[in-house]
C-alpha cells in the first residue's frame, strides 16, 4: 500500500505539514517495501487559487490510496475521494509519528473536508 503524507522535508523524521494543497512536498511511503520517495509540491505554495486541486491531481498520479495530512479543503477532498484515496487527519509532529499512529489504528478516516479551503 502506498501512503501519502504531507511534509516539510525528505525523511521520516521531517515535520508533518498540516496543510494539504500548500504542503511543500508529499512523502509517498510504500508499506510493503518499507521505502519512500518525496514529491515536490512547491508550485502550489504561493498559488492564488487551485492549490488543493493541483496537489490532489499530483498525489493521485503516485498511486497512493491513503493520505495523512493535517487539513484538506473541499475541492481537494472531492478530487481525492473520487480517485479512491482515503483521508486521515492527523496532528502528529513528524511523518514517523503519523505513520506509527496509522499503523496502530489511532487515526480516524474523515468523510468530509476538514477546513473551508484557501488555508495558508
Amino acid at each position: 500500500m502506498k501512503i501519502a503524507l504531507t511534509t516539510t522535508g525528505d525523511t521520516l523524521d521531517s515535520d508533518l505539514d498540516p496543510r494539504f494543497g500548500r504542503a511543500s512536498r508529499f512523502l509517498i511511503y510504500d508499506s510493503e517495501l518499507k521505502n519512500w520517495v518525496t514529491i515536490d509540491n512547491s508550485q502550489n505554495l504561493n498559488a492564488a487559487q487551485g492549490a488543493g486541486i493541483q496537489a490532489a491531481t499530483t498525489l493521485c498520479k503516485t498511486g497512493a490510496t491513503v493520505l495523512i495530512t493535517g487539513h484538506c479543503g473541499p475541492k481537494a477532498f472531492k478530487v481525492l475521494t473520487a480517485a479512491g484515496v482515503t483521508i486521515y487527519p492527523c496532528k502528529a509532529k513528524t511523518v514517523a509519528e503519523a505513520l506509527a499512529q496509522f499503523n496502530n489504528n489511532e487515526l480516524c478516516e474523515t468523510n468530509e473536508a476538514t477546513n473551508e479551503g484557501h488555508w495558508i
